[in-house]
């Protein structure tokens, strides 16, 4: 099937958008191929700003209105406890918010931008969605990562080459109950890394302190700003560890 294929066989659908590659092209190749799409943001402790951001951003450059759904997910004690399978419940909460807002809004068809690349990744997530009926255009159409990130390029979408994101409840161990306060120290200490110019890397808290990953090709240089980043990350994180294995 090619996503032309779909969005004529399912013309009108609601979009679960998180200003990230995936989610990015799907609304732009469902405004393309004219299908009415609604784009809606879950915001919750997990998403950092910049998320926000850019899916406003990419949301004006296509021309979509952008709904924005306000969730405290740490309500739910099945996700805040952090267990194994936290991805399932959080899932469950998000795009059960999402799919009683849409249907309000005359949406029957909710879809995600998982795509083929992500067909093994995060089992407990995509387990919810798959019960929840959610469908994923890309998966279904066969597109990798890697092709969504051309097809990207060539619509001249500035996400094309946006670092893949995880939420922020991923940089918090499993088993380890997340707070609030952990969540707002990853984020301030992943943003002032943005701002010495790192790329893909990831701020884990790791008993208390925070254990800095880095790409291939920026070890190097996070090893010759390490007072830097020590003085930058300190109103976040007393200690201050590097990873030695490169993401």
């Amino acid at each position: 099937m090619e996503l032309r294929t779909f969005f004529r066989e399912h013309p009108k659908v609601a979009l679960g958008f998180s200003g990230g590659v995936d989610s990015s092209y799907l609304l732009y190749a469902a405004r393309e191929y004219g299908a009415e799409i609604g784009a809606y943001f879950i915001k919750s402790q997990f998403q950092p700003d910049f998320e926000l951001a850019d899916a406003k951003r990419l949301a004006e450059q296509v021309g979509t209105e952008l709904r924005i759904l306000k969730c405290d997910i740490l309500a739910e004690q099945s996700v805040r406890e952090n267990p194994q399978d936290r991805c399932y419940y959080c899932k469950n909460r998000i795009f059960g918010l999402l799919a009683e807002a849409a249907k309000a809004d005359g949406y029957e068809v909710i879809i995600d931008g998982t795509n083929l690349s992500d067909e093994a990744a995060d089992r407990p997530g995509m387990k919810a969605l798959a019960e929840m009926e959610v469908l994923s255009p890309l998966r279904m159409c066969g597109i990798t990562k890697a092709r969504v990130r051309e097809l990207s390029k060539e619509a001249g979408l500035f996400t094309w080459d946006k670092p893949a994101y995880a939420c922020l409840a991923t940089r918090i161990p499993s088993g380890t109950p997340i707070t609030e306060a952990d969540l707002k120290r990853v984020e301030g200490a992943e943003s002032e890394l943005e701002a010495l110019g790192f790329r893909d890397f990831r701020v884990r808290v790791f008993g208390g302190a925070a254990r800095l990953q880095f790409c291939s090709g920026q070890m190097e240089r996070a090893l010759e700003k390490r007072n830097e980043i020590k003085a930058k990350l300190k109103p976040h994180f007393d200690i201050v560890l590097l990873d030695l294995e490169e993401r």
